[in-house]
């Protein structure tokens, strides 16, 4: 079946990484999946939280700028809200899966992800994204041994019953069952996100739809690849 937008069920949208695209963080990048566009910058300041010892630390922060949707986003002035602080949670923990931390020096790596426009999958584009500054970043510091591996982030989900991977908004609005999914490149899991909106879902849908977001990684990675000009999985 074909999708409003012309895909297939198992199609990503388009996906481009623009580096470099600011000049004070130490990396950075403008990740496109489809019509959603996310900026990842990476800064590296010096000194890491106290109970890491004198051992570097990575940690990620989202927000939604105001224009990035159809009615103005407000600005989070006191700190994230409730679904910003989950996602910048969400992008730590899938970043700091693929770092050897005690292989940093004292410092801490903040991957800032800012979402300009959002058509669904902010917080998959944002991972996917935050891992290709994040290697910029440790590579300016001649850290880059401490990656240990990639990751990246698709939604999948079942569309008037039908599986569908990376969904757009209006398809992700009408799921009957919405799932994110972050993968490392070796085929291991980080973390599985899913809801069934309506009716549960069985095993083997589970099962369809996990085979149908690793696949959708696999591009990824590929793509995070050709980005940083390397031909290794750690980045280096």
């Amino acid at each position: 079946m074909t999708r409003a937008d012309g895909r297939t069920p198992d199609q990503l949208r388009p996906v481009s990484f623009e580096l470099g695209v600011q000049r004070n963080p130490a990396g950075s990048v403008l990740v496109t999946f489809g019509d959603t566009r996310v900026l990842c910058a990476a800064s590296v300041e010096e000194g890491a939280p106290r109970f890491r010892n004198r051992r570097g630390w990575v940690t990620a922060e989202y927000a939604m700028l105001p224009g990035s949707t159809s009615e103005r986003a407000f600005r989070e002035r006191k700190g994230a809200g409730g679904r910003s602080k989950e996602i910048e949670r969400l992008i730590g923990r899938s970043l700091r899966a693929v770092v050897d931390l005690d292989a940093l020096p004292d410092v801490t790596v903040t991957v800032d992800c800012d979402v300009l426009e959002a058509d669904g999958g902010t917080r998959t584009a944002s991972i996917t994204g935050g891992w290709v500054a994040l290697v910029q970043a440790l590579r300016s510091i001649d850290a880059a041994e401490a990656v240990t591996g990639q990751v990246a982030a698709i939604s999948v989900g079942v569309i008037d019953g039908e599986p569908r991977l990376d969904l757009p908004y209006e398809e992700d609005v009408r799921a009957e069952v919405d799932m994110n999914v972050v993968a490392t490149a070796d085929g291991r899991l980080v973390e599985v996100q899913g809801t069934a909106e309506g009716e549960p879902f069985d095993r083997a849908a589970l099962d369809r739809l996990l085979d149908l977001a690793l696949a959708g990684c696999s591009e990824l990675f590929a793509h995070q690849i050709t980005a940083l000009g390397t031909t290794t999985e750690d980045g280096r």
